[in-house]
């Protein structure tokens, strides 16, 4: 008698719909997540500097290598996957945890708290699960609907107070930006998109999720330089917490805009160390 054939399970996804992290990349162990996210960040420094060159046969070059890494889609899945419960879980909980304090004064009849997601990878995280949030979602390649594609430094500035946020979330977002002064600049645009209007007592407050490495091994930056960065743009330090690849931070806007020039200037010397910088021009 031949032997019985094992019944296929169907696909977990249709072949019309982009991959997630229940696709084959799921097998992904966390060290080549890491690498894989590593060498994107690289190679979009890279391109950023030979744009800058005009060097267009580099940036050509450098297309086809992000191209045959699977380019931004290929980051994302491994993005989510850094966000798996096994791997660190969703940054998101963390932002509603640090202002559970002032969401329990919210009511149903009060109007939600607008946040603005920047990087969007997910509309089921704790942030969109939360009743009293009214989340909207943005990234430069959207990975299911619910989310918009979108490059924040290109969304029109708001007119009206209605298309402020009272939270904007940057969770592994700036260091994404792949030039110092596109980071600086990326700061400074968040302040232009807060609003101090709140049916609750939170001022209009900043999240953000940096690698560890970017505060505490670089040459240009140091958790007390951003510290002055972000003091400088009139928010002031709420919340932070350290695991061991990543520094969630909690920013409250407090006190006055008035940006200071930051320059790529070293810090913090070692040969060892890598080159994040944030370059703050003053406006």
């Amino acid at each position: 008698m031949p032997p019985k054939r094992r019944s296929q399970r169907p696909g977990l996804l249709s072949s019309t719909r982009p991959p997630t992290v229940k696709s084959k990349h799921a097998a992904l162990s966390a060290k080549a997540t890491r690498t894989l996210i590593r060498s994107h960040h690289q190679l979009m420094k890279a391109r950023a500097q030979a744009e800058a060159a005009g060097d267009e046969v580099r940036v050509s070059s450098i297309n086809a290598q992000i191209e045959a890494a699977g380019g931004l889609e290929s980051y994302q899945i491994a993005s989510k996957l850094g966000q798996s419960g096994d791997r660190g879980g969703d940054s998101s909980k963390i932002l509603v945890d640090w202002i559970k304090p002032q969401l329990n004064q919210w009511k149903p009849t009060f109007p939600k708290l607008r946040v603005l997601e920047v990087g969007a990878l997910s509309t089921k995280n704790v942030c969109s699960r939360t009743p009293a949030l009214e989340v909207t979602r943005i990234d430069l390649n959207s990975q299911e609907p619910g989310i918009l594609k979108q490059d924040f430094m290109e969304r029109p500035l708001p007119s009206t107070e209605t298309e402020r946020f009272n939270i904007i979330s940057l969770s592994l977002v700036l260091n994404y930006v792949p030039d110092p002064v596109g980071r600086g600049d990326m700061l400074k645009r968040c302040v232009q998109f807060l609003t101090a209007e709140c049916p609750i007592s939170l001022p209009p407050t900043l999240f953000f999720v940096l690698p560890v490495a970017c505060v505490d091994n670089s040459r240009y930056l140091t958790e007390n330089r951003l510290l002055a960065i972000l003091e400088s743009l009139g928010f002031q330090l709420a919340q932070s917490r350290r695991t061991s690849k990543l520094i969630y931070q909690l920013w409250n806007q407090t006190g006055a805009f008035s940006p200071q020039s930051f320059k790529k200037e070293m810090v913090n010397p070692g040969h060892k160390r890598n080159n994040f910088a944030v370059v703050m021009r003053e406006s």
